[in-house]
């Protein structure tokens, strides 16, 4: 007799290979955009926004008061004019961060080395001793700053006794104190990238160059220093950008002579509330750093390629 037929099962469809693979890749593709969401939104609610408001405040009416009221006229008369009248302080203000951070890079670069290459099991002391004066405040820095150099202190003495200084010459309240602040104060924003790119650097390069009869200067200037530029260009940059903006250095050590841009600022929106005058100085300083910024970043990749 012929074998009936059993009944019929129904198998329950399962997951295609296929399309698991193509949601797995998806996945992947997604995960690093909600990794930099959180940050993304901090960048946009805490920077963007404020930026914007900043800009749209430059462009009020400049006839304006906080009592009154400012109106949106559009003025953009408000960056000329606040160019005319504050350019030195602008211009001392770049002139200053740049000088403190050359004397920076000067110091730092020897003291990152050592701390990278030579300081062996006193490589973390060091590194503390580095680090340490930045969980002091910056104000209370500063501070220290005006009492190493005022009129009566054991250095001026000590310079006036080297004839260095004159029976009158001082130190405080001058365009010195202002850059010896402002070099201190930053100081470990030069060290600590460089620290990082000189940590990294392969050893045996260095033994190599010396193999090959480098001195000391063609293997630091061949070999070290091209090595270590994203840490010199990143500590430039740490140094040189807020550097441009302080304005407790110039107002805790210097004379209205000595003023910086940040203290104009400071001035146009605390005391003299001129909303619109402060809001564009702030702008003209951002933007002038974001073009010094670019350009060098720009030139130093390509002297690294060169």
């Amino acid at each position: 007799m012929p074998r009936r037929p059993g009944p019929v099962r129904w198998k329950r469809p399962g997951r295609d290979p296929g399309e698991a693979a193509v949601t797995g890749v998806r996945r992947r593709r997604l995960l690093p955009y909600l990794l930099i969401l959180p940050g993304g939104l901090w960048l946009v609610v805490f920077f963007g926004v404020p930026a914007i408001q900043l800009g749209a405040t430059s462009l009020y009416d400049p006839a304006g008061s906080l009592a009154d009221g400012y109106a949106m006229t559009w003025s953009f008369g408000n960056y000329p004019d606040a160019l005319a009248g504050y350019w030195p302080h602008l211009g001392r203000s770049f002139g200053y961060a740049a000088l403190a951070t050359a004397l920076a890079l000067l110091l730092g670069y020897p003291l990152a080395y050592v701390l990278a290459l030579r300081a062996g099991r006193w490589q973390n002391l060091l590194l503390v001793c580095v680090v340490a004066p930045m969980f002091t405040s910056f104000l209370v820095r500063t501070l220290a700053w005006k009492a190493i150099l005022s009129d009566g202190g054991a250095l001026v003495g000590l310079l006036r006794d080297l004839h260095v200084l004159g029976p009158d010459g001082r130190l405080l309240a001058s365009p010195v104190a202002v850059v010896t602040s402002l070099t201190y104060c930053y100081l470990p924003f030069m060290v600590l990238p460089i620290y990082a790119s000189l940590q990294r650097l392969d050893r045996r390069l260095l033994a190599a160059a010396q193999d090959l009869y480098a001195g000391p200067s063609q293997v630091l200037r061949r070999v070290m220093l091209p090595l270590s530029m994203p840490g010199v260009v990143a500590g430039t940059l740490l140094t040189f950008i807020p550097a441009s903006g302080d304005y407790i250095s110039a107002e805790l050590l210097g004379t209205p002579k000595e003023y910086m841009i940040g203290n104009v600022i400071d001035s146009a929106f605390l005391v003299r509330l001129d909303y619109p005058q402060g809001a564009a100085l702030s702008v003209l300083l951002l933007g002038a750093i974001l073009a010094m910024v670019v350009g060098y970043v720009r030139r130093a990749g390509a002297e690294e390629v060169g």
